[in-house]
């Protein structure tokens, strides 16, 4: 009997397509958060996307049947995960407002170098030599964009930093949540963690409420619709192509993120961020081939 599903390679075209549709979105979200920045503060920014991911969210996770208060919502990884998302969340949302969108994209690619790190760390995944070479060359790339100890190092440049290692460790926690509960209920209550991380933030910079104009409510409109987008796309891609095949396309965002900040921010390459940029994506693109490799099965 024949098969009527389509072939691995068309499987993993699509997804590859999915995937790169997907960082597309991501970085037209920045973008969007980006331009707000210029008119609200952040904190406001944050708890009105994280109001509208959650409701979006919330409404997908009801319709699917699934369950937004289970007891195991608040069991210990679930509330590791709401810390790292908040934390991932808030730093990144500094960076990408305080400092050049190119050089916070770039930086947060290495967050899947991280997540490699930590899961040997952590799940005590086995990762050889090689791979944890390329893990610290990718991190090597990551000094030479902020130049510590440099001239033209800026403290705020660490904001991104700050924000790939709480992304990396969402991801981590993710791995760890419980079984039964769906993508879309983990969409809900990390943007729940927005929310938090923005109500902190507003307290903190004790910024006054400020009502958005048309334009910069079109761009928080445009920024939550991008947003669910991009993790509608990321769930198609890991859905549609065998991981290994649509994972090295999520660096295409890097692409994406660099575009963005010299045609509508006006930013400019550097040398040390073009280098960076090297060395994060041959490393990043080695650890996947070797993982995929570790995965195979002997014959």
């Amino acid at each position: 009997m024949t098969s009527l599903s389509p072939p691995a390679d068309t499987r993993n075209l699509v997804g590859s397509l999915w995937m790169v549709l997907a960082m597309l979105a991501f970085a037209l979200e920045d973008s969007l958060v980006k331009t707000s920045a210029s008119t609200l503060p952040l904190g406001q920014i944050l708890i009105l996307f994280g109001c509208g991911g959650s409701i979006i969210f919330g409404s997908l996770a009801l319709l699917n049947g699934e369950k937004l208060f289970a007891p195991e919502v608040l069991n210990r990884t679930m509330r590791i995960r709401f810390a790292f998302e908040a934390t991932g969340r808030l730093f990144y949302g500094l960076a990408i407002t305080l400092t050049p969108l190119s050089s916070a994209t770039v930086i947060l690619q290495a967050t899947p170098l991280v997540v490699v790190a930590g899961a040997a760390l952590v799940f005590s995944e086995k990762v050889g030599w090689r791979r944890w070479s390329a893990i610290v060359i990718g991190l090597i790339g990551v000094l030479v964009i902020i130049q510590p100890g440099g001239d033209s190092f800026s403290v705020l440049s660490l904001l991104a930093v700050i924000g790939m290692l709480g992304l990396a460790g969402r991801d981590l926690a993710s791995r760890a949540a419980p079984v039964g509960m769906g993508a879309a209920t983990l969409g809900f209550y990390g943007f729940l963690a927005v929310i938090f991380s923005g109500a902190a933030f507003a307290i903190w910079q004790g910024a006054a409420f400020v009502w958005p104009d048309a334009a910069t409510a079109f761009c928080l409109a445009g920024a939550m619709i991008a947003g669910v987008a991009a993790y509608f796309s990321l769930m198609k891609a890991m859905r549609t192509g065998e991981v290994s095949a649509v994972t090295p396309f999520r660096y295409t965002r890097l692409l994406f993120g660099i575009a963005f900040g010299i045609l509508l921010f006006g930013e400019s390459l550097t040398l040390p961020m073009v280098v960076g940029s090297a060395l994060i994506l041959l490393s990043g693109l080695f650890t996947l081939s070797r993982s995929k490799k570790v995965a195979a099965p002997r014959p």
